[in-house]
């Protein structure tokens, strides 16, 4: 992008961009980083002029000034780097730029890359999320009254007197779908370039989720392999025998997504951990736990994927540990349960928000909330606006 402005100078309007969006990528020397690896001067220039909506070509071309016979070849190679999404409605191709996080910060390690350094950024990844000392990205991803994701109980642990709704189940969000694939889970294989490796063995492929319109664009670009519904519902089962928490986004209709997270490597698990406790949105239990039979085993609290269970002295005897649990922390995931031998967890039916209808009803409260919601109001009315008088 050199014709444009100088490197550092195509950076900067690709931060400003990127932080009009719900989850924005607070600024540092890190961050900068990440980007300058990620995008080439070409594609981060283009990135600063993406609408906050999708966009056709005939728009993008009149934000850059680039024609689109230039513009068109940029696109398909920011797809393929997941860096954009590529979608078709009614007959009409439409791009969309990723947020970093969730997006193209995951995309980066869904599939074997050799055209990026890639110990540097799982590295550089990881100290731009979990090693600021003030918290940036921490607040930006988590600190929000509306979360961006949320927790789906163990069906097979939920009292049989709850009424359990189509968007609490993983079970019938996979089904409702009706188109859905697997990839790399993003969280794992970064860690595997850390030097690490997960704790509860979960896999590295074959375990994230991706439904509908987003599985289309993942297995179009390569990022995710199609499975039946048969094939997905396995995976869940699989997830909770390695006592993995079911993540999903935060909405009721055409969730996009069911991650299978772990303490040791997902950055959801973590943040909630590391001082957000209400950074995952939880299901709408929690956990009970009767102490007259707990032995203070430790399994429920090392399968715990928040630490929201610890080791207390039991009331009527100092000499023996008990499980305790944390209301504020857990997920009401139901992942611990049957780690207990003695049977003394189950989940209990507590009342919680219910979640935004759709994905733009959840961008929009969050926007509200962070008060970047004018300029995607705006944006909006001038979109419907030149696309009625045929600039669209």
């Amino acid at each position: 992008m050199g014709h444009h402005q100088d490197s550092k100078g195509s950076i900067i309007p690709l931060i400003d961009r990127l932080n009009r969006y719900p989850i924005g990528l607070p600024d540092s020397d890190k961050l900068r980083r990440i980007l300058e690896i990620l995008f080439s001067e070409d594609e981060a220039f283009v990135a600063s002029c993406f609408p906050l909506q999708e966009a056709t070509i005939r728009e993008l071309a009149r934000a850059t000034g680039w024609p689109p016979e230039k513009l068109e070849p940029t696109l398909d190679t920011m797809a393929d780097k997941g860096l954009i999404m590529d979608m078709i409605y009614n007959g009409r191709q439409y791009y969309l730029l990723m947020p970093g996080l969730i997006g193209f910060f995951e995309f980066s390690f869904m599939k074997q890359r050799q055209d990026l350094p890639i110990e540097e950024l799982a590295l550089l990844m990881h100290e731009y999320m979990f090693e600021d000392p003030d918290k940036s990205m921490g607040r930006e991803m988590f600190g929000s009254k509306t979360q961006l994701t949320r927790a789906l109980a163990y069906e097979e642990h939920i009292p049989v007197e709850s009424v359990v709704t189509t968007y609490e189940s993983a079970r019938e969000i996979v089904i409702k779908a009706g188109y859905g694939a697997v990839g790399m889970c993003y969280c794992r294989h970064k860690k595997t370039h850390l030097g690490g490796s997960c704790a509860k063995k979960a896999p590295t492929e074959e375990i994230c989720i991706s439904l509908g319109t987003a599985a289309r664009f993942m297995v179009r670009r390569g990022f995710a392999e199609q499975r039946s519904t048969d094939e997905l519902l396995a995976i869940l089962v699989r997830a909770r025998s390695l006592h993995l928490t079911h993540i999903t986004d935060n909405i009721r209709h055409k969730p996009s997504f069911i991650c299978n997270c772990c303490s040791c490597c997902c950055e959801l698990m973590g943040g909630v951990m590391q001082g957000f406790p209400c950074g995952v949105a939880k299901a709408p239990y929690t956990l009970q736990i009767n102490e007259e039979t707990c032995i203070g085993c430790g399994l429920c609290w090392k399968n715990c994927n928040v630490g929201a269970i610890e080791a207390a002295i039991r009331a009527d005897d100092p000499t023996k540990k008990v499980a305790r649990v944390s209301a504020e922390k857990c997920l009401g995931c139901g992942a611990c349960i049957s780690t207990c031998a003695t049977r003394s967890l189950s989940l209990q039916p507590v009342q919680r928000p219910e979640p935004p209808l759709r994905k733009r009803d959840l961008f929009a409260q969050i926007l509200k909330e962070k008060k970047r919601f004018t300029p995607y109001v705006v944006e909006s009315v001038k979109k419907t606006v030149l696309r009625k008088i045929g600039l669209g």
